[in-house]
Formats: C-alpha cells, sequence, structure tokens
C-alpha cells in the first residue's frame, strides 16, 4: 500500500477510529490492533511475503527468549549465528541470488570454462532490507545484553512490522522503539497535529518534487547517449532532487503518521544537502542505516581505534557493504567505493567531525566559506548519485563522459524543456522552504506558527494544493526497491 494513494487514505483513518475509539483502553488490543494492520498494509502488495515478516518475528522471538536465559557462551553464539543464518540468508537469497550466479558464471567463462545455471525469477518482497535489520539489531542486542528479551509476542511482532516504517524506515532500534509498546498511550492533540504537519510536508516532497523530478530524471538517463553535456548535468540534478525529496517524503510521512497513533520513530533525514563536507553529510543521510552501519559492523570491527591500515580498511568496508545493501548492482557498489574516497581524507585528517551543528545556525545567510565548502559537497554528491542512477557501469563512464565532453557548454537540449523550468522553479522553492526550516525536525514545523491564523492556514492549502496541480499518476517510492 502506498502512502500517496486512494488506498492509504482511506486504511488510515479507519485504523486511526478504531485504535483511538474502539481499543484505546486496552494495551494489548491496541498493539493488536497495530499488528494487524501492519499485516494488511504489506499484504496489500503481495500476501504471500507476510509469511516471511512472520517466520523472521518467530525466529528472533525465539532465539532471543533463549539468548536471555543461556550463559553458554558457545551455545549464545550458535543462537545468534542462527539469527544471523536466517535473516540475512533470505535477504541473500531474494535479493542477490541472481547477482552472484550471473558474476560466478561470467569469472568462469573469462577463464574458458562454460558453466551452465539458470538464473530464477526472484521477486524481490518489498522492504525486506529494512525490517530484516530492523529484528537483526534487537537479536544482536539482546545477545550483548544490551536489551532484555520480550516475552511479549505481540508487542514484538509490532515492533517488527510496525506499518508506517515497515518497507522503507526509518530502521527503528528495540531499545527506543519497543518499549513504547508497552507503554500505555493517550491522545496528544498538538503531538498529532504535528504529525498531520509532518505528513503533509512529506507528501508535497514525494509528489510535487520527487514524482515530477522522476519524469526528467529518468527521460535523460534512459536516453543520455544522445543528449549534450548540460543536459546530462540536469539530468542528474534532477535525480539528485528525486531521491532524496522521495526517500525523506517518505520518512516525513512515517514519522508523522507514526506521531499520530502515540509513538516517536527516529529522525532519518536532517538536511544533508546543506552539508559542508562528506562526513557532515553522512550524518545527515539516512540516519537509521548510517548508524546501524556504524553500531553493528564498523565499531565492532575496530571502527577507527586502529592504525591507518584499519582505518583505511573499515572506512571501504563500511562505504561498500553500505552500497550492497541498497542492490545487486556493481553501479552500488562503485557509488559506495567513491564515497569512501571522499570520506578517508577527513577521516585519516581527524577532520571528519569538524561540522555537528546546522550550517549558519540562527542566521539568514551561511559565510562564503561555508557556502563554498556546501556546494563542493552538493557537487560530489550529485557526481556520486550517477552511479547510483546509471543502469551499469559503463553507462555511468559514458554518461560522466558526455558531461566532461565540449557540448557542456552548450543550451540544454531535451524533449519538455519548458515543463522543465516549471520544477526547477517548485526545486527553487522547495530549497528556500528547507533552508528556513533548517533548524527545525522538518521544514515546516514551526513555518507559520506566528503568523496569523488565515495566514497560516493558507500555507497549508497551498501545498495541498500544489500535492493535487502538480501530482503525477501515483508513483512508487524508490526505496522500496532496496
Amino acid at each position: 500500500m502506498l502512502f500517496n494513494s486512494i488506498d492509504f487514505a482511506i486504511f488510515l483513518p479507519i485504523v486511526f477510529i478504531l485504535y483511538w475509539f474502539v481499543t484505546n483502553h486496552n494495551l494489548k488490543w491496541q498493539n493488536f490492533l497495530v499488528v494487524a494492520a501492519s499485516y494488511v498494509f504489506y499484504g496489500w502488495w503481495d500476501w504471500r511475503f507476510l509469511s516471511l515478516i512472520i517466520f523472521s518475528t518467530l525466529v528472533d522471538y525465539c532465539v532471543s527468549l533463549r539468548l536471555g536465559k543461556e550463559e553458554n557462551q558457545t551455545r549464545r553464539k550458535l543462537l545468534l549465528l542462527t539469527s544471523l543464518l536466517v535473516n540475512l540468508g533470505l535477504l541473500g537469497f531474494f535479493k542477490y541470488y541472481n547477482f552472484f550466479l550471473d558474476n560466478f558464471i561470467t569469472a568462469f567463462s573469462f577463464f574458458g570454462m562454460e558453466i551452465k545455471a539458470s538464473s530464477l525469477n526472484v521477486i524481490l518482497p518489498v522492504g525486506i532490507s529494512f525490517y530484516t535489520f530492523q529484528t537483526l539489531s534487537y537479536t544482536i542486542d539482546v545477545y550483548k545484553r544490551k536489551f532484555e528479551p520480550t516475552k511479549d509476542l505481540i508487542a514484538f511482532s509490532a515492533f517488527v512490522s510496525f506499518f508506517p516504517q515497515l518497507v522503507a524506515g526509518p530502521i527503528e532500534r528495540a531499545t527506543h522503539l519497543l518499549p513504547q509498546f508497552y507503554t500505555q498511550r493517550t491522545f496528544d492533540y498538538p503531538k498529532a497535529v504535528d504529525g498531520m504537519r509532518q505528513i503533509l510536508w512529506g507528501l508535497f516532497k514525494k509528489i510535487v518534487i520527487a514524482d515530477n523530478c522522476a519524469v526528467f530524471a529518468n527521460a535523460i538517463f534512459n536516453n543520455s547517449a544522445d543528449l549534450n553535456g548540460s543536459s546530462l548535468v540536469i539530468g542528474a540534478l534532477f535525480f539528485t532532487f528525486q531521491i532524496y525529496c522521495d526517500f525523506s517524503g517518505y520518512s516525513d510521512i512515517a514519522i508523522g503518521t507514526a506521531r499520530l497513533f502515540g509513538f516517536d520513530i527516529m529522525r532519518n533525514f536532517n538536511f544533508p544537502y546543506f552539508s559542508r563536507d562528506i562526513a557532515e553529510f553522512w550524518r545527515r543521510w539516512h540516519i537509521s542505516l548510517s548508524t546501524w552501519f556504524r553500531d553493528y559492523l564498523y565499531i565492532p570491527l575496530g571502527g577507527s581505534r586502529g592504525g591507518t591500515g584499519m582505518k583505511v580498511r573499515n572506512t571501504f568496508i563500511i562505504f561498500i557493504v553500505s552500497g550492497f545493501w541498497h542492490g545487486a548492482n556493481w553501479t552500488f557498489l562503485a557509488w559506495g567505493a567513491l564515497n569512501a574516497i571522499y570520506f578517508l581524507p577527513l577521516l585519516l585528517a581527524n577532520k571528519n567531525r569538524t561540522y555537528l551543528d546546522i550550517i549558519a545556525k540562527g542566521k539568514t545567510f551561511p559565510p562564503l566559506k561555508e557556502l563554498f565548502f556546501m556546494l563542493i559537497t552538493f557537487s560530489l554528491t550529485v557526481f556520486a548519485w550517477i552511479f547510483f542512477r546509471a543502469q551499469s557501469i559503463t553507462h555511468a563512464f559514458e554518461y560522466i563522459a558526455g558531461i566532461c565532453s565540449s557540448s557542456l557548454f552548450a543550451i540544454p537540449d531535451f524533449a519538455r524543456r519548458k515543463d522543465a523550468l516549471i520544477v526547477i522553479m517548485l526545486v527553487v522553492v522547495f530549497l528556500a522552504i528547507e533552508w528556513a526550516g533548517r533548524e527545525q525536525q522538518f521544514a515546516i514545523a514551526n513555518l507559520g506558527k506566528k503568523w496569523k491564523p488565515s495566514l497560516r492556514y493558507a500555507l497549508y492549502y497551498a501545498i495541498i494544493i500544489a500535492i493535487f496541480w502538480f501530482g503525477e499518476k501515483e508513483q512508487q517510492f524508490i526505496y522500496f526497491q532496496f
């Protein structure tokens, strides 16, 4: 079920009414309703894949209960290994089977050995990368004795399948979200209003900005061989805003929806395109995944505590694995490796934590030096997104070669340029609003609160009108494929 669909517009009020007016005085029934609603929400795509979520839930529930009682360290490791093999095995099969098979065949063909093997027509279950990491973090934390295993299967099932963030995050930790299912929840009107405001902004980012940028990004990337360099630059910029507004828009809707039901889930984006270096960018981009890899992979590998060799190794591991998490394509690995190259000089010079606060805090405009660094970081990010969006490594290099040609200085020449100009103006307005609200949890969190009510509501109605006016046909969120 898509957030930007009529189905969800009907589904959400029904669940909201049942949650607050039918099951409000019974915590277990509230949690049971969350599980039921989450399974309906997920099963709307393909009910058969519900078995995977239920299976992962039961495996980690049982393994963690046993981990809480087991004192023998060898048996504890075997239990953790069971959880890792089951969860990562399912993820690996559905997401990477054909990738490894194809590359295995290619590798042997290179040495003159022909291997006959058939690819499988495997359908990737929506959100499997997200809920797999969420349930794994619970088991790992129980293994490390950071968290006591729960005996409440309904609460744990609700934690794993919580529908607002089930299919595209944020990837929650049990230490933060699971205890909220143990606590009696009461309706908080200001919190709900704030949630609605964040949902509205998320829909604007997705429908008005991301979906309209996607039209031109897809057209330019799919026909890049026939276009000049300046058009290719514009295509890369369109994709840059498409992926940010699509994914952060989903996160805004997820966080806002959770607030309607009395839950707080973690922030996933913190205005990353206003970053002054790549280290700051990665503290602000897909925060739930970045911190997951930091806590469960980077730090256990030794982090940055060792010598230069270990720092380089761990940095490349974390970024390449992050790239591979996004999908079974060499382009994602190249994107991850490129970001590692960007990040390493800062780490080795101990300057990776230079910018911990938002740019130009309390000011209207940034200093020229910080503006320059922000533009450089943004340009590096745009360049890296070319690999992420390209169909293959060859396509990425051809795209970059097209940009570096003499046609870079030619007038952009692609279909529907007048429509593209309208989208560019929308992006400029969007950036202005994001800049004005960059010190808040989301851009319009406080925008207009000091205005007259008539002006404030005029702003909200303007956003709603823009959503309907510029809305394309229902488009799937880009991170569903991961």
